[in-house]
């Protein structure tokens, strides 16, 4: 089974699309995706389907949106249109066997096929791994082979009920942090001219992720931008207050300080003056598979002259936009 969601569902089954076109089976198929290989209790589903509250008679359409799924794997399995099946070698992997019933709930069985999400994870554990041993270069490679797995938005045109909307938000974290440490990588190898229109789409795109404007920040003042970076730190002041009457971060502002100071410096330029740090809100901490859990970092004593990557990606940042 070919498992594709990050960038709209499409599930292959013997390299037949089983992906339906009605909105609930479709809505069914992605959770099941979701949880790929583990069962799905049917409360769940239930509510995925029903979030206000399971209406009489929704068990009995559950199993026939289940059966509907099944028909259509049959379909692939015989490699034939769904409506005339025919007999063959993949008769030995049945539809029941590919979504199988059990107590209380349903399996998506991939029959060890390919699911995008778990080569993300795979490659970004990889990468952040490469972080921690302090190889940007390969860092740089696996985090942008992960970011490269996106086509677009998670399950996008797949109607979301309350447990997918928790796991496009999670994915989505998980997105934003591969492309925050591959960012970071980049500017570590020395790369902040190439970035700089990149993080400019990014900052626009997303206008309160402050370790985005931070690197674009950095980037900008490598290149000797200090006002585009006093502007872009201005720009995040305005929209965190406008959108939860926040105020950055103390880092951010540290780092808006090492800007005035810089540009306020008579005589000196950018080129020749190190681009001030910005330290992560978080330090890579691993999970059971490989990916990183948010940790809170040690605050820094004083800001360092010299920036100091935390780990990286090289793919166009600009088309994750």
């Amino acid at each position: 089974m070919d498992v594709r969601i990050l960038g709209g569902l499409s599930v292959r089954e013997n390299g037949v699309s089983i992906t339906p076109t009605a909105a609930a089976p479709r809505q069914l198929l992605a959770l099941l995706t979701a949880s790929a290989d583990q069962v799905v209790p049917v409360t769940v589903l239930t509510e995925e389907l029903w979030p206000s509250g399971a209406p009489r008679g929704a068990r009995a359409e559950l199993q026939s949106h289940i059966a509907e799924l099944r028909r259509l794997v049959a379909g692939a399995l015989n490699g034939a249109d769904p409506a005339e099946p025919r007999q063959g070698w993949a008769d030995r992997r049945t539809a029941d066997a590919v979504l199988v019933s059990q107590p209380g709930g349903y399996r998506l069985d991939t029959g060890g096929g390919v699911h995008d999400v778990w080569q993300f994870e795979r490659a970004a554990g990889a990468g952040y791994r490469a972080m921690e041993a302090g190889d940007l270069t390969r860092a740089a490679l696996r985090l942008g082979e992960a970011l490269a797995l996106w086509r677009g938005e998670p399950y996008a045109g797949v109607a979301a009920g309350p447990r997918l909307r928790r796991e496009i938000e999670r994915l989505e974290a998980s997105r934003l942090s591969v492309l925050d440490q591959w960012v970071e990588a980049q500017l570590g190898l020395g790369h902040h001219a190439e970035l700089v229109s990149e993080l400019s789409g990014l900052v626009a795109h997303y206008r309160t992720n402050e370790p985005l404007h931070a690197h674009y920040m950095v980037a900008l003042l490598r290149c000797g931008h200090h006002d585009e970076a006093l502007t872009t730190y201005e720009r995040l002041r305005s929209a965190l207050a406008g959108d939860s009457g926040m105020e950055p971060s103390a880092r951010l502002r540290r780092l808006h300080r090492s800007v005035l100071t810089m540009r306020n410096t008579a005589g000196r330029s950018v080129f020749d003056t190190q681009a001030p740090a910005w330290t992560p809100a978080w330090t890579p901490a691993w999970n059971a598979v490989g990916m990183p859990t948010r940790t809170p970092a040690r605050p820094p004593a004083h800001v360092p002259a010299q920036y100091t990557p935390a780990r990286s990606r090289p793919v166009p940042v600009g088309s994750l936009v």
